[in-house]
C-alpha cells in the first residue's frame, strides 16, 4: 500500500516531481509551458492570493459591522459572505479576485469557455471554503475544487 501511495504523492521518489514519473511538468496535458506567463500558479502564490482575499473581506466586514461585533458570531457569517462575493463575482467576471491580480495569477478554463461563468464561479468558491479540496492537488497542482470545476489557475506574468 506505501507505493501505492507514494505515486501519486508530489515530491515522492516513486512519483517524482509532482506526483508525475513521465518527467512533465505540471500542465503539460494542457498545453502549459513548464514556466513563466500562462505556467500552472505554485501553491505559494495561490495561497497568497487568498490571503489577501480574506483580509479584504475581514475589512469590508468590519465597515459593515464595525468593530463592536469583533467576537460575535456575526462577523465570521458576515466575513465568509463578503469573502464569498469578492471571489466568486470577479472569477466569474474576469478570472481572477483581487488577490488573485496582485500575485499575478488567474482562472482558467480547461474547456473551450473563455470565461468561467458564475455557476463554475460559486461551485470553485463554494469548494474553496471548504479547506480541504485545495489542499488535495494532483499532478498538474489542480485542486479538487479545479477538477470539479474543470479549471487551472495560470500565471499572467513571471
Amino acid at each position: 500500500m506505501a507505493r501505492w501511495i507514494d505515486s501519486w504523492m508530489p515530491g515522492s521518489a516513486a512519483g517524482g516531481a509532482f506526483g508525475r514519473s513521465d518527467g512533465a511538468h505540471p500542465g503539460e496535458r494542457f498545453g502549459l509551458p513548464a514556466n513563466g506567463v500562462s505556467s500552472v500558479a505554485g501553491f505559494g502564490r495561490r495561497f497568497g492570493a487568498l490571503a489577501i482575499d480574506w483580509t479584504l473581506g475581514y475589512l469590508i466586514a468590519l465597515l459593515i459591522l464595525g468593530s463592536d461585533e469583533l467576537g460575535g458570531n456575526n462577523i465570521s457569517w458576515t466575513l465568509l459572505a463578503v469573502w464569498f462575493l469578492l471571489t466568486a463575482v470577479p472569477v466569474a467576471a474576469f478570472g481572477a479576485s483581487a488577490g488573485m491580480t496582485a500575485l499575478g495569477i488567474r482562472v482558467a478554463s480547461i474547456d473551450s469557455a473563455a470565461v468561467i461563468g458564475v455557476p463554475r464561479a460559486l461551485l470553485r468558491t463554494a469548494l474553496i471554503a471548504l479547506v480541504l479540496p485545495p489542499l488535495v492537488r494532483d499532478a498538474d497542482s489542480r485542486g479538487w475544487h479545479d477538477r470539479a470545476t474543470r479549471t487551472i489557475v495560470v500565471r499572467t506574468r513571471a
